[in-house]
């Protein structure tokens, strides 16, 4: 009986492998140089405020102004019509 923790050679070189390896990569990522300059230009922005606004006539005050919440409010409410053979019949 070999034990509980009994390991193969050939999985302890590859564990060993592979954090030789990976250690590797590390280094070699951190020892790049990255030292570019970024310049930066500034933008100048304007604010344009204007004083023209659209007028609207209210001259018939009957007109109602309606808000749906959904998307395809009109056409929902189009296709729940209800007909006379919709509604149940009492026995």
């Amino acid at each position: 009986m070999r034990g509980y923790l009994y390991y193969n050679k050939t999985q302890v070189m590859k564990a060993i492998l592979t954090f030789v390896f990976i250690l590797f990569i590390g280094v070699v990522a951190q020892a790049q140089e990255t030292t570019t300059d970024v310049k930066t230009e500034n933008v100048e922005t304007t604010t344009v405020t204007s004083d023209k606004f659209k007028e609207v006539s209210t001259a018939n005050g009957n007109e109602v102004a309606r808000l749906y919440k959904n998307k395809n409010a009109r056409v929902l409410k189009a296709l729940t019509f209800t007909t006379k053979r919709n509604t149940a019949k009492l026995a």
